[in-house]
């Protein structure tokens, strides 16, 4: 049988905490001063003090060990239980006892009372930049972040829609960890489940890091991780 547990409350840095604490001020700053009709707000590091709210699979190592994450998975059926909801699966590289993350991914946003899906990158403590291209329910996305010659490479593909986008970046970066996972800066709906597939990190099998699989750690909508399969894929699923 798979264990899932949330990642545990351990002491952190005063560089992470002061990350955590800016993103909570800076989600209510950024969503009120962001145009368009879907919310808009911020990803970051995983909490270390508190239940976190990252489910999927982590993979921890060494400083500058990581140099690619990517992932395929396919835009979930949602239920709003609140305006508020606001979720997203992404993948990406350090969060994990850093206070960075190099991330790109698709929101899936309640403010309007339906869900409405858009794609996004962010360079964290840096805000979430959203692209303009049109995600629906059942779409097939193909994501990446890669680290060479300083420089951070994102890219993120909507294969049911047809569009791609590749970003470049630079920002000083401990690179410890890798994740595919899902987050709620906003609480999560309600998702029937959300598959991932071809989960890589430096072009490895996810199952060859021994990652840690963590549950989204809330009451109410919590969401697991099933055991890893063919080495690179796994269903985030509702909690028992």
């Amino acid at each position: 049988m798979p264990r899932f547990f949330s990642v545990r409350a351990v002491s952190v840095t005063t560089a992470l905490a002061a990350a955590v604490a800016l993103s909570g001020s800076a989600v209510a700053a950024h969503a009120a001063s962001a145009p368009g009709h879907a919310s808009r707000t911020m990803f970051g590091p995983v909490s270390r003090y508190a239940l976190s709210n990252w489910g999927g699979y982590i993979a921890q190592g060494t400083a500058g060990e990581f140099t690619v994450a990517a992932a395929h998975w396919t835009i979930a059926t949602v239920t709003c239980n609140s305006d508020a909801n606001l979720y997203a699966p992404w993948v990406g590289i350090d969060g994990d006892g850093d206070a960075t993350v190099e991330q790109t991914g698709v929101q899936t946003a309640c403010s309007t009372g339906s869900p409405v899906n858009s794609a996004w990158y962010e360079m964290y403590p840096a805000a979430p930049v959203y692209f303009p291209n049109p995600v629906s329910t059942g779409d097939v996305i193909s994501a990446s972040v890669t680290y060479a010659g300083g420089e951070y490479t994102l890219k993120i593909t909507d294969k049911t829609q047809g569009w791609t986008h590749t970003v470049h970046k630079t920002l000083a970066s401990d690179r410890l960890s890798a994740e595919a996972v899902i987050e709620a800066p906003g609480g999560y709906p309600t998702i029937t489940s959300v598959k991932f597939t071809g989960v890589k990190f430096n072009g490895q099998l996810l199952a060859s890091f021994d990652p840690v699989a963590s549950d989204t750690g809330t009451a109410a909508h919590e969401y697991v991780p099933t055991a890893i399969k063919h080495g690179d894929d796994f269903n985030m699923v509702p909690g028992t």
